[in-house]
């Protein structure tokens, strides 16, 4: 779709809209960062420089939207008011206005920085089978994963994703077709998971991750560790010095556990690190269990908490806050 559609089809909606911030989620916003990776090299800057433009006319719109919907003379309703409430001022306080969870901002900042990179965004489920969440994932069978003091189950046996890998088997078998005639598969997964985790200042049952996978005839571990720290950096705003040490996951062979240099700005001292999120080459027997040759085409996988990421750039000391529903702690996002 050319840029120019897309910009008279974006600006309509949210000129219509009660939610114009709903018009950077679109298919048709998104692929044009899709788009980037299958041009020419010559023509990407030209291509990109107009997507930001139109980035930027989009945002202005949106922000004119906003505010016109926030002057604009629309009380609510009460219909269960045993007294006239919805008529002239009686001395009640203001009804305040609502705002997005911190968690739903980082996350679409996220979400963001990655469609820009050429991935696609898919939400992850919120129940799912037990071959989803591990046997498409080289899980043995005797994998302590598997037991009822990690991973929460329904008593049919369906699995509240304990991970958001449960969506890499179908994101690898959408993309087969794709890989087959000489593209590539590139994509992220989001949404909650769910453990049996006793809750405290850096653990809780529920919380965010994004998984990414990439799949093509000849992807790298120094891709990888390229996109990640790309990615780091840009949500952060700064340069990074990122390191890796050998893990254990079932789905990647070899593992790594990635980490960051806590940055200066962030009150980071030389040298001191933090791990960040798991990674590394996806495992043959994954491929293979989504009909990919492993002998043709490789991969690379990562995924990380999305707590992390946000309690490390503004500073909060405890993973509960979150999930609190403190307003007081809230407000400091509005």
């Amino acid at each position: 779709m050319q840029i120019e559609t897309v910009r008279q089809t974006l600006l309509a909606l949210i000129a219509n809209s009660d939610s114009p911030k709903d018009a950077l989620k679109t298919p048709e916003y998104r692929g044009l960062y899709a788009a980037i990776s299958q041009l020419d090299p010559s023509e990407r800057a030209a291509y990109g420089k107009a997507v930001n433009d139109l980035k930027n006319e989009l945002e202005q719109a949106i922000e004119t939207r906003e505010n016109t919907l926030e002057s604009s003379d629309i009380r609510p309703i009460d219909v269960t008011a045993p007294w006239d409430v919805n008529g002239t001022s009686i001395g009640l306080l203001p009804t305040e206005f609502g705002s997005q969870h911190p968690l739903m901002t980082e996350l679409e900042t996220v979400i963001d920085i990655f469609t820009r990179m050429g991935f696609d965004a898919i939400e992850s489920r919120q129940i799912d089978d037990d071959f989803h969440m591990f046997g498409s994932l080289n899980f043995p069978e005797n994998h302590p994963a598997r037991d009822g003091y990690d991973t929460f189950r329904t008593e049919e046996g369906f699995i509240p994703p304990a991970h958001t890998s449960t969506m890499q088997n179908r994101i690898l078998a959408a993309g087969k077709e794709k890989l087959e005639a000489g593209g590539h598969i590139a994509a992220i997964s989001y949404g909650r998971v769910f453990r049996n985790e006793d809750v405290d200042a850096t653990h809780e049952h529920t919380f965010y991750q994004v998984e990414g996978v990439y799949v093509s005839d000849n992807a790298t571990l120094g891709e990888m560790l390229g996109t990640l720290q790309s990615f780091f950096e840009t949500y952060y705003g700064q340069k990074l010095n990122i390191k890796t040490q050998p893990a254990y996951f079932p789905f990647v062979e070899p593992g790594l556990e990635f980490a960051i240099e806590k940055p200066a700005a962030l009150n980071g001292k030389p040298g001191e690190w933090l791990e960040m999120l798991g990674c590394g080459m996806i495992h043959p027997n994954v491929l293979a269990a989504a009909g990919i040759d492993p002998t043709k085409y490789q991969g690379f996988a990562w995924g990380g908490g999305v707590e992390r990421l946000v309690m490390l750039k503004y500073g909060i000391e405890d993973l509960r806050h979150f999930e609190s529903a403190k307003l007081q702690f809230l407000r400091k996002f509005a």
